[in-house]
């Protein structure tokens, strides 16, 4: 009976411990971004102005083969983004893209910060689930042919 109280006893104080923990973690205040994520709507309007928009697009080049992007884009992934400020022009409102705009918000609030124009952050998959037409997918290129030596 000793045992089975000392048992009692350990799991009431792990579950108490379980239950503040979640409770403190509810308190933390989710990560707050600047950018604003755009609708597919206004996505499409920036896309037929071609002549003011870039679209910078933050991933790897395996998840554009994956999941496609906007017909004309900038590629710099994000772990990139800062050591190659120089290469995005200031003179065009920007757009930044990723899967589901996450990583697209965080470089949006970057460049910002840095002094360009953007217009809001966009994913990718987020946009053709809501019923955006515009994402074009990457074919990934055929496999070279190994050369074969004749003895």
């Amino acid at each position: 009976m000793k045992n089975f109280f000392t048992l009692f006893a350990l799991l009431t104080a792990f579950s108490a411990s379980f239950a503040f923990a979640q409770t403190e973690a509810a308190k933390k205040p989710a990560v707050k971004y600047k950018t604003p994520e755009l609708t597919v709507a206004q996505i499409d309007q920036w896309l037929a102005k071609s002549d003011q928009v870039l679209v910078l697009d933050i991933r790897r080049p395996d998840e554009l083969i994956t999941f496609g992007s906007f017909p004309v884009f900038l590629n710099i992934q994000f772990t990139d983004l800062e050591k190659n400020l120089a290469y995005i022009p200031k003179d065009r409102s920007i757009i930044t893209v990723s899967n589901h705009a996450g990583r697209a918000f965080a470089a949006g609030d970057l460049l910002t910060s840095k002094g360009y124009k953007v217009v809001g952050a966009a994913g990718s998959e987020n946009y053709e689930q809501q019923g955006g037409k515009a994402v074009t997918k990457i074919q990934k290129p055929a496999p070279k042919p190994v050369a074969t030596t004749n003895p």
